[in-house]
């Protein structure tokens, strides 16, 4: 299933810094990737298992990129569409037929990220860009439950060019299209890759792939789908 993560992020309304993002995803990564127990959660894995820090250890002595971002310098170089935060409500994967609302995932009392409880819902980190505005958004869902799919069961099979819709609050559909489908060893997670700061409305789904280790109770891989905002549309109703 998805993966619990301890994150040490704050909310940008128009722009996240890459030491931030970097920091964030680091945390993420080292800790949430385990969740409810399950015999095949998506993103399951006790933080040490995945070859990072744990989180108190991350915490305790971050890793700054060797050149930060101004966040002025950012903010000057923004390309393409970019949207107001705005809270999303779901997401919609046509081409491989993924509809789901989509629940906030906050921090749990252990500063760990919450997972979705259903495994037929996907999840959207609260805490970090929205679907739209600037930066790169996360949504995570589980890849099976107990044996069974879930909704992000075939994120994997994903191709650049297919698309992605995500419906929030304001009435807007932000629209993304993939421009990368890729599958990492939990030990080498491109971190940042994935949270760090980018000029443009991002967004990455993740789940679990790869070989399953039956004695572990975990997937050894993640599959990240890579997207962009290129459009956006007014919701119907």
């Amino acid at each position: 299933m998805f993966s619990s993560s301890r994150w040490l992020p704050s909310r940008r309304v128009q722009v996240v810094i890459a030491v931030e993002l970097a920091l964030i995803g680091l945390v993420l990564i080292g800790a949430a990737l385990a969740g409810p127990s399950s015999s095949d959660a998506a993103l399951a894995g006790a933080p040490h298992e995945h070859g990072v820090p744990t989180p108190g250890a991350a915490k305790a002595t971050p890793q700054r990129p060797a050149a930060q971002t101004d966040r002025t310098q950012v903010r000057d170089q923004i390309s393409g569409l970019v949207l107001p935060e705005s809270h999303p409500v779901s997401v919609s994967i046509p081409s491989i037929g993924v509809r789901s609302k989509l629940v906030d995932l906050g921090l749990d009392a252990d500063g760990a990220l919450d997972v979705p409880r259903d495994p037929a819902l996907a999840g959207w980190f609260s805490r970090g860009a929205a679907p739209g505005a600037l930066g790169p958004a996360v949504i995570a869902g589980h890849v099976t439950w107990d044996g069974a799919p879930a909704v992000f069961r075939r994120l994997g099979t994903l191709q650049r060019g297919d698309q992605v819709a995500v419906t929030r609050k304001d009435g807007k559909t932000a629209v993304f299209t993939v421009s990368r489908v890729a599958r990492f060893s939990k030990s080498r997670f491109p971190t940042h890759a994935v949270y760090g700061a980018i000029d443009h409305a991002g967004l990455r789904l993740i789940t679990c792939g790869g070989t399953y280790d039956a004695a572990r109770h975990r997937y050894l891989d993640n599959v990240v789908v890579f997207a962009r905002l290129e459009s956006v549309r007014e919701s119907r109703g």
